[in-house]
């Protein structure tokens, strides 16, 4: 799990990269830099999910510790 700013950090300079792509799309058809735009947006997409788990980990803990606390909790209340 990365640090949140460390994941911040490469999200700035995608988005960055993504403006400057925008720009030159904005200059003309070029089918390399719409390629590359949309292989930037699924990337920032992506960081953006990371940022969320990484953040919800600090917050609530491990997601597989949830998951098993969740199913103990069900196993109890289904006995009772």
């Amino acid at each position: 799990m990365r640090p949140i700013p460390e994941i911040h950090a490469e999200i700035d300079e995608l988005s960055e990269r993504r403006t400057n792509l925008w720009h030159a799309l904005s200059d003309g058809h070029d089918p390399t830099v719409r390629d590359e735009l949309k292989a930037l947006e699924a990337r920032i997409a992506d960081l953006w999910q990371e940022h969320r788990a990484t953040k919800a980990a600090l917050r609530f803990g491990e997601r597989d510790r949830i998951v098993a606390r969740a199913r103990a909790e069900e196993r109890l209340e289904r006995a009772a």
